[in-house]
């Protein structure tokens, strides 16, 4: 005799585990009260071990049959999504997809991988989310996040796209024309700067790095906004200077609007990178949009 349990029997002997009715898990399991009694007897002589106490009243585990209600119940729920996933794949994804991201990797995202995720998946609920301050994508409920790839845990998977970033230090040609244009980071110090306050409430100190020495200044002003957009138009209408992302200044730079200084001081760093965790199954809507992230990574290379 095959010793090897088939799927309905382990299916049957959780039910029964379960309910601890014979009735009630033959209903679950649209079987004759006889029919499972006769599986789980089956499944019992293939393990050669009792797994359950019977009177004409009750049923209840035996020690060997909790234990084994204890391992499999795990097992076969794993198995279950496993083969939900691998039937959806069969079909078009679908379904809602959360991301959380900071505003500038959303802006990002919204302007590079968005238009074709959207174009190749219709039927995909994209659930975009900004928020400032670094939270659990797990404990919050999300598929994944989105954030520079030098503060993603180590514990993710993370997959990187679009290119390298660099915080510049901006002002308007009419700041710099009153008050002379600095040379150093130190300089800044007897400057006006638009201050940013973090989404934990400090106020973040501008960092700059130039021959692999890292210099951070606590900068003085008058002015504190928490968003990036704000502090280019406040550095636009000539209030002081900013230190933003380049992406964010961008358009402003392009127009004349701001110049950027201190250039020597900001290189570039790692940009933004897509993590999720490894030890769950992938879903097939977050595939399908690391399958567009991975292809817009490789047009752009090549």
């Amino acid at each position: 005799m095959n010793k090897t349990p088939s799927l309905p029997e382990l299916n049957a002997f959780l039910a029964v585990a379960r309910h601890e009715s014979f009735r009630a898990a033959a209903d679950e399991l649209d079987l004759s009260a006889s029919t499972l009694s006769h599986m789980i007897r089956a499944l019992e002589e293939r393990l050669g071990v009792r797994l359950f106490h019977r009177t004409t009243r009750s049923v209840a585990l035996t020690a060997a049959g909790a234990q084994f209600s204890e391992s499999l119940g795990p097992i076969l729920s794993s198995l279950g999504q496993t083969l939900a996933t691998v039937g959806m794949l069969k079909t078009k994804p679908s379904g809602t997809l959360r991301i959380n991201a900071s505003r500038n990797a959303a802006r990002t995202l919204l302007k590079e991988i968005v238009p074709p995720f959207r174009q190749r998946y219709p039927d995909i609920h994209l659930n975009l989310v900004t928020n400032g301050r670094f939270i659990d994508i797990v404990a919050e409920g999300f598929d994944a996040g989105v954030r520079l790839a030098e503060a993603i845990p180590q514990d993710m998977i993370a997959i990187r796209f679009g290119g390298e970033g660099r915080f510049v230090a901006v002002a308007s040609p009419d700041y710099l024309a009153a008050h002379g244009l600095p040379q150093t980071p130190d300089d800044l110090k007897h400057h006006a700067c638009i201050r940013f306050r973090l989404p934990s409430g400090k106020i973040y100190r501008w960092e700059f790095a130039r021959y692999g020495q890292e210099h951070d200044v606590d900068v003085p002003g008058a002015l504190t906004l928490d968003d990036m957009d704000l502090m280019v138009e406040a550095a636009t209408s000539g209030q002081g200077i900013a230190f933003v992302s380049e992406d964010t200044a961008r358009s402003a730079l392009a127009a004349g609007k701001l110049t950027t200084i201190l250039n020597d001081w900001t290189p570039t760093f790692p940009g933004y990178a897509l993590y999720y965790p490894g030890h769950r199954l992938v879903p097939p809507a977050l595939r399908a949009f690391i399958e567009v992230l991975k292809d817009h990574q490789h047009h752009r290379m090549t």
